[in-house]
């Protein structure tokens, strides 16, 4: 039976190197599948960190409450069925029989009510829902209802989003920590379970295949939607930090599944007759450069745009890749290719670049020499890349830049300052992000403009959060259109973030791997065929 995407208006349901060293053994000789992430998980937590290894180690572990297809559409999960009453401002959540926690403990509405509490405290989709929520309770153990100020109808793509932060439904004594504090015991109800026993720091991170899970009845599996069926008894994350390591263990078979090859290398391993070697998610990452808008230099939003003017998005889409078809540039705030991107206000990102122009335009801001801290992450070739150029974009303008580069697990740990450089606070980052989080303002981390309740960087830019407000009760997709063009150009004003331009990774994997879906690196359908 086909999945079915959800539809707001019915009820819809199933009844109504070793370790660390280059050495890492055969693959094939057990019920094991070996994957080598782009880096070490430094958070467990899911829900308090915004990182892409996090999220799909969470995805391993938890579950959700919906799942999204390929076409982005939203269908149950961990729910029996939805049901929406009160022209739109009652939701009322049936979970499905038979959910359990690794611990043993039956999943119950109450596990559910805290963990969307906790999430939406942290998410900029989970605060805009629980903005529009008036009440959320569980009557019962299988029911959860939220009762809406005004309708919400994105209440299922925000429940079942597949970027960060995920909604990981996780037992109600740990969703009662604290939003700002870290959850390091892992129980969820996910297809695998954590072997913290096993975990060694910098070099493994292992799965079990949780006995009890029950997959969905019915559906195809497609992204994070449909049957979740675990093939292989563990999974296991090695951390090999260097690629030529990577590429010997994948050629001889020491590893299965190599997620996300360096630009370097992908010559080598397309010539590997037993690798597959494709592009899983065909929306991308959208490279970005995130200023702190907490303290000086870039509090002052002139200096922001002088960066802004200077940047060239082809120079570090190219400082990655050598191959034009793994990348795009003219990418402006939302993802290109899907309904809210537009050309508003693009002239500030491909008019030519002046030298002089951004010399001038930093002096008539008022820089008086502040050091800049570039934080850079050093295991991530990409990612070291960008912030390579980045570092010596700002040192060609004129900015007394202190480049600090360390391991990105390090790096994420440090961006969570807020503290003046002086005191270990930083000024400007680099990351990648999912073009599934830049399709609209729901899901749009680096769009939250409400101070320190967004991510790091932190900016405070009222006009921001009104359009985004707008948006959500926008009466159709035009309107939304018109707000999207008003939400880029004040973005390009007052510079939450910069825009670097689109990249597409290859993934690589073993050719008697079957099952491996598209979007994220998920472990369940599939198997050694």
């Amino acid at each position: 039976m086909a999945s079915k995407a959800f539809n707001r208006r019915h009820f819809l349901g199933g009844a109504a190197a070793v370790l660390a060293a280059p050495s890492v053994g055969l693959a094939q000789g057990a019920n094991v599948l070996k994957f080598v992430p782009q880096t070490d998980v430094a958070v467990l937590d899911p829900v308090w960190t915004t990182t892409y290894p996090t999220r799909d180690h969470g995805f391993l572990v938890f579950d959700t409450l919906f799942g999204m297809d390929g076409q982005y559409r939203m269908s149950p999960q961990m729910l029996d069925g939805a049901l929406t009453g009160d022209d739109g401002k009652l939701w009322t959540l049936t979970l499905r029989d038979g959910l359990k926690f690794h611990d043993g403990s039956r999943v119950l509405a109450r596990d559910c009510v805290a963990s969307i509490r906790r999430w939406g405290a942290r998410d900029a989709f989970g605060q805009a829902l629980m903005a529009a929520t008036d009440d959320l309770s569980a009557p019962d153990d299988k029911t959860i209802r939220f009762r809406l100020k005004y309708p919400f109808p994105l209440l299922p793509d925000a429940l079942g989003k597949s970027s960060p932060s995920m909604c990981a439904i996780m037992p109600e004594r740990l969703a009662q920590t604290a939003p700002t504090e870290r959850i390091t015991e892992m129980v969820g109800s996910g297809p695998y379970k954590f072997l913290v026993a096993d975990r060694v720091p910098g070099a493994l991170m292992a799965y079990q295949r949780f006995a009890d899970y029950v997959p969905r009845a019915s559906g195809t599996p497609d992204w994070s939607a449909g049957p979740k069926v675990a093939h292989f008894e563990r999974v296991e994350w090695r951390i090999m930090p260097d690629a030529n390591t990577v590429l010997g263990a994948i050629r001889n078979g020491e590893i299965d599944w190599w997620y996300t090859p360096d630009a370097d290398l992908l010559p080598a391993v397309r010539r590997l007759r037993d690798v597959t070697t494709k592009v899983i998610d065909p929306t991308g990452w959208i490279s970005t450069m995130r200023l702190n808008h907490l303290v000086p230099p870039f509090d002052n939003p002139a200096l922001r745009r002088a960066v802004l003017s200077f940047v060239s998005q082809s120079e570090f889409m190219q400082a990655q890749t050598n191959e034009p078809e793994l990348w795009k540039d003219g990418v402006g705030i939302f993802c290109p290719g899907t309904p809210l991107a537009n050309d508003a206000g693009m002239e500030a990102l491909t008019k030519p670049r002046d030298i002089g122009a951004a010399k001038e335009a930093i002096a008539a801001a008022g820089y008086k020499g502040e050091k800049v801290v570039v934080l850079g992450a050093s295991d991530i070739a990409a990612s070291r890349a960008l912030s390579d150029i980045g570092a010596d974009l700002l040192k060609k303008m004129g900015f007394n830049v202190d480049y600090q580069l360390s391991d990105w697990g390090t790096l994420v740990q440090r961006r969570a300052k807020t503290e003046p450089v002086e005191q270990g606070g930083w000024n400007v980052y680099h990351t990648f992000w999912s073009g599934t989080d830049m399709f609209t303002p729901a899901g749009h981390a680096f769009l939250r403009a409400n101070g320190r309740s967004a991510g790091p960087g932190w900016p405070t830019i009222p006009g921001l959060e009104t359009l985004r407000d707008d948006w959500f009760k926008a009466p159709d997709l035009a309107a939304q259109k018109e707000i999207a063009r008003r939400i880029q150009t004040l973005a390009f004003q007052d510079v939450p973030y910069v825009p670097l331009g689109q990249r597409f990774f290859p993934t690589s994997y073993r050719n008697n791997l079957t099952g491996v879906l598209n979007g994220n690196p998920v472990f369940w359908n599939v198997r050694r065929g």
